[in-house]
């Protein structure tokens, strides 16, 4: 048998903090790690299999032998096995045979704490401790006050391996999207990009919801270093990167975490609990410490080693109700005898906690579409601690109203009006994600009534309502120049639509909203604050008109919004203004470089007429399916 040398990097302070679900740097420990003993260069392994009678290290290095190299189990009853295998190293693959206590069970699983995968379908893990320096001094440095609560927020949702792909079809790399990407995003004038799961997962439909490498960048697109190079030169640029991050479920597949050591270590052992019904995947047991530890871990990860600035944690809800797509029988309520699944909820504050006590500057952004109170207040202040929430009710409502053919919309003015009862309960993103254009739901184009001339007004005036509500923004990749088929994840966007003027003319437009939103402090500064809106009429249900106000800091900064939602021009029509200084138009959806009609302002005076509770008034041209802005 080939000597494993009897080593360790956990210190009697690391096992205790391990036992009470309080070490969140597990990823320094766990895993393997080049290292040097006694003079010679090897890897030190250690692996969590508390039900395991034997665990080996198989690889490459080894001909997949279990007998050759067996892990010692610690005396401390940690569960943790350990070793320091020599002369091997950087590029070794393998993974742990495990035999289990529990039914002479014997599996062969990937490293929960590898930090590179080989490529899929292949499944074994591979030793890597990636050297990578730094350039990003300067936008750390600046961070905290850059992606503040109170700074602008826009949002483009990414699919790496479909925003554009290379010749024949193939995935760009990390470094290929750190040229073309990067140079797109910041053209357009985005102030943070999000990608959808880029930790390892083995199924492309999955789109990477369905993890296998919490710690591994996939090796679709390259080598962690040079993900590390992507987020990077993002920084470089002044854009800002969030993760999806994926605690509430994990796939079945033989080499994940799912059975682990013959036992239900990672999953809830009772399948009411441990068990998602919806995406056939097991569920974390959020009550048990090492789990906790080992899913803290993970976040305080990818903030640390990849200098990520926020995190958008995907399916909260599921994680919050112990009912969730359950039927009655199906669940087992908690000691209070309700449906709030308790160890999830004390998870996720100390998850916030963690977050915000050891990263300046970070967001943590919660995809929660119930009506569970308190998302995104401060845990001592007795919420969940998330900075952000996804305003999915207004997503839904503002996409049930803009499918309807204008000569209907007036009677359902208030399906628009509505959110802002409920605006500021919470710090809310306004999301049209990647969930918006699947599985049937139609492009955000052809979700828009009437001939092509009223789909792209129409999708001009949504970006435009969407960017002047309250709130962050967030569009997924194709939203932008009105991609017009439902996104598909094994192919490229249609960046051939931009030869037509009424693609470019969208994408023109995302672009000028970007920039009016950066320089336009009036909707950002109180985007999460009632003090920052107010309407000025939204009763005019007959002409499907809104008219409101975004405010700041600085009284003179403040714009006024008009929307008109029908394919009606209204001219003359009169709003009451707050003041008698000049107001100019400063933008309009109906330009025609954005392929409207080119129904502008240009003399607006204001007269001594009182409307709408204010003294003064004024005449405006509010444009067809349009929305026009004054300052």
């Amino acid at each position: 048998m080939a000597l494993v040398i009897s080593h360790s990097l956990f210190t009697d302070f690391d096992i205790n903090l391990f036992k009470a679900g309080k070490h969140f740097r597990l990823y320094e420990k766990l895993g393997s790690h080049t290292i040097e003993v006694d003079g010679v260069k090897g890897v030190y392994f250690a692996v969590w299999a508390p039900s395991a009678k034997e665990v080996s290290v198989v690889g490459d290095f080894n001909f997949w032998n279990a007998e050759e190299h067996k892990l010692n189990v610690r005396w401390d009853g940690s569960g943790i096995w350990e070793g320091f295998i020599p002369k091997i190293g950087q590029g070794a693959k393998y993974k742990y045979k495990i035999h289990s206590h529990n039914n002479d069970i014997i599996t062969e699983k990937a490293d929960p704490f590898a930090r590179l995968c080989e490529h899929p379908p292949n499944t074994a893990s591979v030793v890597w401790e990636e050297t990578y320096s730094w350039k990003d001094s300067q936008w750390m440095g600046y961070r905290e006050d850059k992606n503040g609560l109170d700074k602008p927020y826009s949002v483009y949702e990414v699919h790496l391996g479909s925003w554009k792909r290379g010749n024949e079809n193939t995935f760009l790399s990390y470094k290929e999207l750190a040229i073309d990407l990067v140079q797109y995003v910041k053209e357009m004038g985005f102030t943070h990009v999000e990608f959808m799961p880029v930790m390892e997962y083995p199924y492309d439909p999955s789109w990477g919801y369905q993890l296998t490498g919490y710690f591994a960048p996939t090796s679709r697109f390259g080598k962690p270093e040079e993900f590390k190079y992507l987020v990077d030169v993002f920084h470089q640029n002044d854009i800002g990167v969030i993760l999806d991050w994926v605690p509430s479920h994990f796939p079945e597949d033989a080499h994940g975490l799912g059975f682990f050591d013959g036992s239900h270590l990672y999953e809830h052992p009772d399948r009411r609990k441990g068990y998602h019904p919806d995406w056939k995947s097991l569920i974390f047991n959020y009550g048990r410490n090492e789990v906790r530890a080992f899913l803290i871990s993970n976040a305080i990860f990818w903030l640390d080693q990849f200098h990520v600035d926020g995190l958008r944690v995907d399916a909260v809800a599921s994680m919050l109700y112990l009912d969730y797509s359950r039927e009655d029988g199906e669940w087992e309520p908690n000691i209070y005898g309700n449906n709030e699944n308790l160890d999830a909820i004390s998870f996720i504050k100390e998850l916030n906690q963690e977050v915000y006590n050891n990263f300046k500057g970070v967001q943590t952004i919660a995809e929660e579409s119930t009506a569970f109170a308190g998302v995104s207040k401060p845990v001592n202040h007795g919420g969940l601690g998330f900075g952000m929430k996804w305003m999915m009710g207004w997503m839904h409502d503002t996409l049930e109203y803009f499918k309807k053919e204008p000569v209907y919309r007036k009677h359902h003015q208030n399906d628009l009006s509505f959110s802002m009862t409920y605006a500021f309960t919470e710090n809310f993103m306004l999301p049209f994600s990647h969930d918006e254009v699947v599985y049937g739901k139609k492009s955000l184009l052809y979700r828009m009534p009437g001939d092509d001339w009223q789909r792209f007004a129409n999708l001009r005036l949504l970006f435009g309502y969407m960017f002047t509500h309250p709130g962050a923004n967030l569009v997924f990749m194709g939203g932008e120049f009105a991609q017009s088929s439902e996104w598909n994840f094994q192919q490229s966007l249609d960046w051939h639509l931009l030869e037509y003027d009424g693609h470019s003319g969208v994408q023109n437009f995302v672009k000028d909203l970007n920039k009016f939103y950066k320089e336009y402090p009036a909707l950002y500064e109180k985007q999460f604050s009632p003090e920052g809106f107010q309407w000025i009429d939204y009763g005019d249900h007959e002409n499907s008109i809104l008219v409101y106000i975004r405010k700041g800091h600085d009284v003179e900064n403040d714009i006024i919004i008009a929307c008109n939602f029908t394919p009606v021009p209204r001219e003359n029509y009169r709003v009451g203004v707050p003041k008698s200084e000049t107001l100019k138009e400063v933008l309009n959806s109906d330009a025609k470089k954005y392929g409207g009609s080119g129904m502008v302002n240009e003399n607006i005076n204001i007269e001594k007429k009182d409307l709408h509770g204010y003294k003064y008034s004024i005449e405006i041209t509010i444009p067809p399916l349009g929305i026009v802005i004054f300052q």
